[in-house]
């Protein structure tokens, strides 16, 4: 068995943002020689997620939405007694999860239809960082 470790470092321009790397794993996948394994993604910060669904706009307003109604910005959490005022990006975090694991097969992501990756930073404008890796023959 082998292994391909990549590091992916984010500036995003927005507090929240949703990022497309469907493109951006595979290439690990591809860089990495595996034919039959495993591609694990992990946001590493506890203020973002990565996830996989449709890349469609009105979709990922949605989820947005729907994140917003969960764990709105804005109330005066707990979190916030440390200094910190992004308790609501550390709620999101749970909502979405910080992973996903997709199948390898034939050297490509096993994707099913309409199926991409996605980044989702909810405390941005600052450098954030995620892992891929790949393990498998």
């Amino acid at each position: 068995m082998k292994s391909h470790t990549h590091y992916h470092y984010f500036n995003t321009k927005k507090k929240r943002e949703y990022i497309l790397i469907t493109d951006m794993v595979e290439k690990q996948v591809n860089q990495s020689g595996i034919k039959e394994g495993l591609c694990l993604v992990s946001a590493m910060h506890i203020t973002a997620g990565v996830y996989i669904n449709d890349a469609e706009a009105g979709l990922i307003a949605d989820i947005e939405e729907w994140l917003q109604k969960l764990a709105p910005e804005g109330p005066d959490y707990r979190h916030h007694r440390t200094g910190e005022t992004n308790g609501d990006a550390h709620l999101k975090n749970l909502l979405i999860g910080h992973q996903v694991v997709v199948p390898v097969t034939d050297g490509h992501l096993d994707l099913g239809p309409w199926q991409q990756i996605y980044y989702a930073e909810f405390d941005g404008r600052r450098r954030k960082r995620m892992v891929i890796k790949i393990i498998g023959e």
